[in-house]
């Protein structure tokens, strides 16, 4: 259930609203995943025997023509421009405008606009946010200008890997979830300037491909853009492909595994973050509000991230060594966290994200939209979307495991990643049902 745009901090704290209104019964809900997974397990095992997804080097070739457009100078500049403007139009609300989110359409397009609606743009259209960002234009537009000489930089560590974006990912969430006033207009500010300062400052020392897993909102448009049918091949030609092949295309890095598992995480905390006797902890904490509530956020990460490293623990020990046990399957983690973040944020993006934009262009007058879906038919696609990741999930973790190990020991070596995908379906199922 949408809650009333009349609680705007509410609203944009917590997406979905109150998740034990949902009209479905939770036995049929919990029924209906496990014997989806189940199912899809068995027919796996029995019909998949060798690997068939094949990365990046896999998809129907577009058009050149249309791959002339979309490489064009004048393309990149325009979709640079854009994100350069928008970025500019938020600082100023925020500087100009009234701290009263109801107002103020810029806490609504960071929380509404930019974390939900990257997640449609990147499935969509792959990694959007790298031709966006406003901070990699400014980082070219202050390189020309004091550096047009540029003697290079300094090369990125490779054990650096993800963590940046896996840092930055649990800052946002924890400002979106956890800081007390959230939508004020000085605390986005002060977010927003800190965020962006570090990030230049680091581009400067290390060069523009800092961006690449130094950007928490690169990283994970990138991430998700994994499944989008458009990709590009490793001969640098733009395709249409199978989704799956380029989520097998992830690259293993670190870090990788801690960026999925915020994600994960970061929206269970969210699910549970207006159950009542949460609520009652963080009322009654000697800690405070802010302490307690982090410490709750930081346990669902590393709730989360336990699971997958036992579970890669149980396959190593069933299936024989392995080289990276923990990156091997991180992949399969993906359509899990975009399963969860479609079921929890689907309304919010389609009620608040219109009204945002009417804000933002001065119709402040415009009659407040009304939920695309009702109660029965959000609840349903809730669960859909929840167990669709679960089984997609199973499917990618079965055709890595009939590539790595031997065809004795792949089927078994699946069964601990079948127990992680069952107790992920049952937490997730049970924050949107109970």
């Amino acid at each position: 259930m949408v809650l009333h745009p009349a609680d705007p901090l509410t609203a944009l704290a917590h997406g979905i609203g109150s998740q034990h209104d949902l009209p479905i019964s939770p036995f049929y809900a919990f029924a209906g995943a496990f014997a989806a997974l189940f199912v899809s397990f068995l027919a796996l095992g029995l019909l998949w025997s060798t690997s068939r997804f094949r990365g990046n080097r896999s998809g129907l070739a577009l058009p050149a023509a249309l791959q002339r457009v979309a490489d064009a100078p004048a393309t990149r500049t325009a979709l640079r421009g854009l994100g350069l403007a928008a970025a500019l139009a938020v600082l100023l609300h925020l500087l100009l405008g009234p701290d009263d989110p109801a107002r103020n359409p810029a806490p609504g397009a960071v929380y509404v606009l930019l974390w939900v609606g990257l997640v449609p743009a990147s499935l969509l259209l792959g990694p959007v946010w790298r031709l966006l960002n406003p901070l990699r234009t400014l980082h070219r537009l202050l390189s020309r200008a004091l550096r047009p000489r540029d003697p290079g930089r300094r090369p990125l560590p490779a054990r650096l890997g993800q963590w940046p974006a896996a840092a930055g990912l649990f800052g946002f969430t924890w400002l979106e979830l956890v800081a007390p006033d959230p939508a004020s207009t000085t605390t986005l500010l002060f977010a927003l300037a800190a965020y962006a300062t570090a990030q230049l400052a680091l581009a400067a020392r290390f060069g523009e491909r800092w961006f690449d897993d130094g950007d928490a909102f690169e990283a994970y448009s990138a991430l998700l853009a994994r499944l989008s049918p458009l990709g590009r091949r490793s001969d640098g030609r733009l395709v249409l492909r199978n989704p799956f092949h380029g989520l097998d295309a992830t690259p293993e890095r670190p870090g990788l595994v801690a960026t999925v598992c915020v994600l994960l995480g970061s929206t269970a905390y969210d699910g549970f973050s207006d159950n009542p006797s949460w609520i009652n902890v963080l009322q009654t904490s000697p800690l405070g509000r802010t302490p307690a509530a982090t410490l709750g956020l930081l346990a669902s990460i590393a709730l989360v991230a336990t699971l997958y490293c036992l579970c890669a623990a149980a396959t190593r020990l069933v299936s024989g060594p392995h080289p990276s046990p923990l990156t091997a399957f991180a992949h399969s983690l993906v359509p899990i966290a975009l399963g969860y973040l479609i079921a929890h944020y689907f309304s919010l993006l389609v009620v608040e994200g219109p009204r945002m934009v009417s804000m933002a262009l001065g119709t402040d007058n415009a009659p407040e939209a009304a939920p695309p879906l009702g109660p029965g038919a959000l609840a349903a696609l809730q669960v859909v979307a929840v167990v669709a990741g679960h089984v997609l999930g199973v499917v990618a973790a079965h055709d890595r495991s009939v590539r790595l190990f031997p065809p004795a020991k792949a089927v078994a070596g699946q069964l601990p990643l079948l127990a992680l995908m069952i107790t992920y379906t049952v937490g997730g199922l049970s924050l949107l049902l109970n």
